[in-house]
């Protein structure tokens, strides 16, 4: 099917300058779940299946190090070192940072030119588990920094090559690793395939229960383990988490210092860092929802303090400010700079206002259930933010420890959340018909994420060297 063709079917292709900020939920003129799966499948003339295998760079790809040093412009200069000494870690630790890399690696590759509301640095890491406003306890994606519109395939792979790089970092075999990444592939397929069978609004509605991916562990020592972190993680109170990271000082509440991650930024790095926070969270607070703004006013800002968070916003401005609503009653909010998503180059211009409001738009659509307190802000000085808790439930998976068997496991778990979180903004049944029942995108998805995996070492290995010769500063954490 031809790109013309593509857009009279009202497929997005991606070759608007301005996208909207999710692609259409399926073509209006085809009603039947069948009609839907036969266009998807009418995609392979373009795009076949078997492509999605192939990963060769092209002969002027960009510098991966230079692409890195271009990220780290506008960040805090001197934490960027951190971001590097991170990466440096490992390839695992480098393919955290290096979204921007894939991204326009990706946006070499075959493409079905079917859009989604795409994560964007779509890793093993930046799925768990958290609580709901209702207090449930779901498994889903949890970054959204680099959210934004593109093609479904993106994410895939870059999940699945995830898979791959993690499993070969816990020594297992790369047929193991492999698997892993199959395993990713015939789990999202599987997920499409039922949400296609839902109503829009069941589907809509729709979300994965920890408690039961729990029980679906196989492993008993593990299935011991996730349900006595998550039992931590529920007893974990704001007042607790006030015990680890606040203190008093002078009978007044005050986040407590463990720079260079936690620290009060003096004038001459932030002039005016209080007031200027303080002044941004009463922007924060228009984002809000009229209902929330009442909850919200229930709180007073007593103290803000500069965190230094994840490999891939090392450098960017974090900030977590301390709420008391009275005594015993705590909130911390977090803070996070945000800046052009790594995929925009690559798809398009932004429909939204400010990169703060793609980030929460993109968490709101893709999550099923967000934190109440999301809201975003253009700040004082021009930086763009979005706000969200600093934790409520969150539970991180254990990947360092995982078996093989584990780590499969942990890939249908992600197939399936990621499958449903593309369903709320593309119609399921076009990208499983694409797919198919059998397991011909599951091996070339498969073969690229190996193919992607050796690329990721050559590239950590340019980084390395980078730093051994001075070219790239780096600082290593205790």
């Amino acid at each position: 099917m031809s790109r013309t063709k593509r857009q009279k079917a009202g497929i997005d292709t991606g070759a608007r300058s301005a996208p909207d900020p999710a692609p259409p939920a399926r073509p209006a003129h085809l009603h039947t779940r069948r009609q839907r799966e036969d266009l998807g499948r009418a995609l392979r003339e373009d795009c076949p299946r078997e492509d999605h295998a192939v990963w060769a760079p092209e002969a002027h790809r960009k510098d991966p190090v230079g692409i890195l040093a271009e990220s780290s412009k506008g960040r805090v200069e001197r934490l960027v070192p951190i971001r590097y000494g991170r990466m440096v870690a490992s390839p695992f630790a480098f393919y955290r940072g290096a979204a921007a890399i894939m991204a326009a690696d990706l946006a070499t590759t075959p493409s079905s030119g079917y859009q989604v509301q795409a994560c964007g640095d779509c890793h093993l890491l930046n799925f768990g588990a958290f609580a709901t406003p209702e207090r449930r306890i779901i498994f889903d994606i949890n970054d959204f920094d680099e959210t934004f519109p593109a093609p479904w395939e993106w994410d895939l792979k870059r999940l699945a090559a995830s898979f791959t790089i993690a499993s070969l970092a816990n020594g297992h075999t790369p047929g193991d690793a492999r698997a892993a990444a199959r395993n990713v592939v015939l789990h999202y397929a599987e997920q499409l395939r039922e949400l296609a069978g839902k109503t829009v609004l069941d589907a809509w509605y729709s979300y994965l229960d920890y408690n039961e991916l729990i029980e679906l562990t196989d492993d008993q020592v593990l299935r011991r383990r996730r349900k006595q972190v998550l039992r931590r993680a529920i007893e974990r109170t704001a007042v607790n988490e006030f015990v680890k990271l606040g203190h008093f000082v002078d009978g007044e509440p005050r986040i407590r210092e463990a720079p260079p991650l936690v620290y009060h930024p003096d004038d001459a790095e932030e002039p005016g860092f209080r007031d200027v926070i303080a002044k941004n969270f009463a922007f924060y607070r228009e984002s809000l929802p009229a209902e929330r703004r009442i909850l919200y006013d229930r709180y007073e800002l007593v103290d803000v303090a500069m965190k230094v968070v994840g490999v891939g916003s090392v450098g960017l401005v974090c900030a977590i400010g301390l709420f008391f609503a009275s005594e015993g009653d705590v909130l911390f909010l977090q803070v996070k700079q945000v800046r052009e998503s790594v995929l925009e180059p690559h798809t398009g211009g932004s429909p939204f206002a400010s990169h703060g409001e793609r980030v929460v738009v993109g968490q709101r659509l893709m999550q099923a259930a967000s934190d109440v307190f999301l809201g975003h802000m253009v700040g004082v000085r021009g930086r763009h933010f979005y706000v969200r808790q600093l934790r409520d439930v969150k539970v991180r998976p254990m990947v360092e420890v995982f078996t093989p068997a584990n780590m499969s496991g942990y890939a249908r778990n992600c197939g399936w959340a990621l499958a449903r979180a593309h369903a709320r903004s593309a119609d399921p049944a076009v990208i499983a018909g694409y797919i198919g029942r059998g397991g011909v995108l599951a091996d070339a998805v498969a073969s690229f994420a190996a193919a992607y995996a050796k690329q990721n070492a050559r590239d950590h290995a340019l980084l390395v060297e980078a730093v051994r010769d001075g070219t790239v500063d780096a600082i290593f954490e205790d």
